[in-house]
């Protein structure tokens, strides 16, 4: 349904004039950073109560700070701002965030945010799985009180975030490892430019002694209502030697931690065949990237 309920379009260029049509409108306020999702929650039926929608694009929030412990991501940082990023190309543990950001097709990469993608709680979208594994966290601001949060605890269901009315995600964080660490994401789609039938990120750091001692595998694409991180996959991999057989072994624990979904795209079945199937790819890729 369209937005037959709109009254009013706010650009605001501070942060309090967020938090006055945001007071007005309440939950019926639906926030746009680059706006680019808003004709899937049309099509979804998720705009049918909306009555005002709020640009932040004059806001700032953009842009990329690179430093020793790791980089600090503006909320407003376009797909195509963070892929011009050098570290993508030369840091190995950000894999699986240089492997998401090549899916979307440039016009997605001109206009979505990374604030915004996140935001949206789309369990299809790619930059979530990626930076999940990454292990990101996030800054958040409303009304100038600032919070700091996990990633995981962002999401909290099907298109549903966990942000209060007007908070404002302003900042994604993610911490450079100290040792060895690589990470990969792999997507299947039906079609070049789709949303994900099945998407898998793996993140992997080795010890000396070339032992696994961190692990992240995370699934998104319609294994659940949100992008799922694989604890019993992670379990097989931890304080092991990482053999293509024990990849294997942990691609195939990763079914214990999904529920897939059934839509046009895949059936469930489907969609747990190929998280296995992609998990492994990833893995293997990640691992590819120490070596």
């Amino acid at each position: 349904m369209a937005l037959v309920k709109l009254k009013e379009f706010c650009i605001p260029d501070k942060p309090e004039q967020v938090d006055a049509c945001v007071a007005k409108y309440g939950e019926n306020a639906l926030i746009l950073a680059g706006g680019s999702f808003i004709h899937g929650l049309e099509a979804r039926g998720l705009l049918s109560e909306v009555e005002a929608l709020v640009d932040i694009r004059k806001l700032g929030f953009a842009g990329v700070t690179a430093a020793a412990g790791g980089l600090h991501i503006g909320a407003m940082t376009t797909f195509a701002q963070l892929e011009q990023l050098p570290e993508l190309g030369s840091a190995p543990w950000l894999g699986a965030l240089k492997d998401a950001l090549t899916y979307p097709p440039m016009q997605i990469k001109n206009a979505a945010t990374v604030g915004g993608c996140l935001a949206a709680a789309c369990p299809f979208f790619d930059i979530p799985t990626a930076l999940l594994a990454l292990d990101c966290k996030l800054s958040t601001n409303k009304a100038g009180a600032k919070r700091e949060m996990n990633l995981a605890d962002l999401f909290s269901g099907l298109f549903e975030n966990s942000l209060e009315p007007g908070e404002l995600i302003i900042e994604a964080k993610l911490a450079k490892p100290a040792g060895r660490a690589a990470s990969a994401f792999i997507k299947l789609e039906g079609t070049a430019n789709d949303l994900a039938i099945v998407n898998a990120a793996a993140y992997i750091a080795l010890d000396g002694s070339g032992q696994c001692q961190e692990a992240r595998i995370t699934l998104g694409g319609g294994v659940g209502d949100n992008v799922v991180r694989s604890s019993s996959a992670e379990q097989v991999l931890l304080g092991q030697k990482l053999t293509e057989e024990l990849l294997q072994r942990a691609a195939d624990a990763v079914g214990q931690d999904i529920q897939p979904m059934a839509d046009h795209r895949a059936s469930a079945a489907y969609r747990l065949a190929m998280a296995k199937v992609f998990t492994k790819r990833a893995l293997s890729l990640a691992l590819s990237r120490l070596n």
